[in-house]
């Protein structure tokens, strides 16, 4: 089967985020059955990455640069949504399926639908507004949601029907020995609960924090965060990263104070699988995934709570070390099986493409 991505967000190296990861596991093991995967979506064109494939457009006249930094073809554009564009993505690799997620994906789907190409539509959000239209008019679309909160949201709004398939993570490439030296944030944009860790950094001087960037900050927000950061010594910042070893190794506990409705907080599940437990917040999915794995608070709960949190789990050997064996042993849980997660991915694909049952990985496992 040939099965494009497509999404009207960046996509690695330039871009990295809980969507990209467990789209990326997912290309590798489609890869590894033997289909073919490609990537279409936005460009933002930064840096010296962003400099060579603008180059690269340049010169050869294409609408989108092309790339396999990833080990397979990613078709990076402004405009991911212009017909021509769209069209070009469909001419090139010919898929048999596109499966849309993220940014402008009820657009999308529409574009490629007109182009008689079979829809999938993996929502991962429940940011509305961004799916630029209705979802649930794009002719002869399948959905899958990533957990039951995204598909109850879905049903309430749009009446449809989605299988639930949790982000994928495969337990060893996320099961670390750790030093256990830092509280860490993934992701310093605001909607992700950076004001309440930079305040519980404040008022906890002698706690080590690590910082992580992952979504693109705007220049001035960018600017005005890392001001914060360095006025604070116990902070330590890390730019993106795809080597996980690197936050995970150094992290004793995770912190997900997100103020936006997470449809679910791949994070939490990733810093399971190292036994670490988690302090996040009541929002959307967030809680299913950080589960009996560690302490969940009132999004909006004072700063007060969140130190009450931290401080039981950096001082308290008895209450973390339990907590860090739940987490493990939550991390293990079926829900969260990668290869029975494939195998529903790819029942979804042929039901909406009609070709035929496909081998299970379990069986060569």
């Amino acid at each position: 089967m040939r099965i494009l991505f497509a999404g009207g967000n960046g996509w690695l190296p330039e871009a990295s985020g809980g969507t990209q990861n467990s789209t990326d596991h997912l290309i590798r093991m489609s890869i590894e059955q033997g289909h073919e995967c490609a990537v279409y979506c936005g460009f933002a064109g930064r840096g010296l990455f962003g400099l060579r494939m603008r180059v690269q457009r340049k010169m050869t006249g294409r609408p989108f640069s092309v790339d396999r930094t990833q080990g397979y073809e990613v078709m990076r554009t402004w405009e991911p949504l212009e017909a021509a564009r769209v069209e070009a993505a469909v001419a090139r690799f010919r898929p048999d399926v596109v499966v849309v997620q993220t940014r402008r994906s009820a657009a999308l789907g529409q574009a490629f639908a007109k182009l008689g190409v079979p829809v999938v539509l993996y929502l991962r959000n429940v940011e509305f507004a961004e799916n630029d239209g209705d979802v649930s008019a794009i002719p002869g679309a399948s959905f899958i949601a990533n957990s039951s909160f995204t598909a109850g949201a879905y049903r309430a709004e749009y009446g449809i029907d989605c299988t639930v398939i949790t982000p994928t993570i495969q337990f060893d490439k996320y099961h670390f020995e750790t030093t256990r030296e830092f509280a860490t944030l993934v992701n310093i944009h605001p909607k992700k609960g950076y004001g309440i860790a930079r305040d519980v950094a404040r008022a906890c001087p002698d706690i080590p924090f690590l910082f992580v960037e992952a979504w693109t900050l705007w220049d001035g927000l960018f600017e005005e965060i890392m001001a914060e950061i360095d006025a604070l010594p116990n902070v330590t910042f890390m730019r993106r990263t795809s080597n996980m070893e690197e936050v995970y190794g150094k992290t004793r506990v995770l912190l997900a104070p997100s103020q936006w409705e997470e449809a679910w907080g791949r994070v939490a599940s990733e810093a399971h699988c190292s036994g670490i437990p988690v302090i996040g917040s009541d929002r959307g999915g967030l809680p299913q995934a950080i589960g009996p794995g560690g302490i969940v608070l009132v999004h909006d709960a004072p700063i007060a709570d969140w130190i009450a949190a931290l401080r039981k789990l950096w001082d308290d050997e008895a209450t973390y070390n339990e907590l860090s064996a739940t987490a493990m042993t939550y991390a293990k849980r079926p829900e969260l099986d990668f290869r029975s997660q494939y195998q529903t991915f790819m029942s979804v694909l042929n039901e909406a493409t009609g070709m035929g049952s496909f081998p299970d990985m379990r069986d060569s496992a």
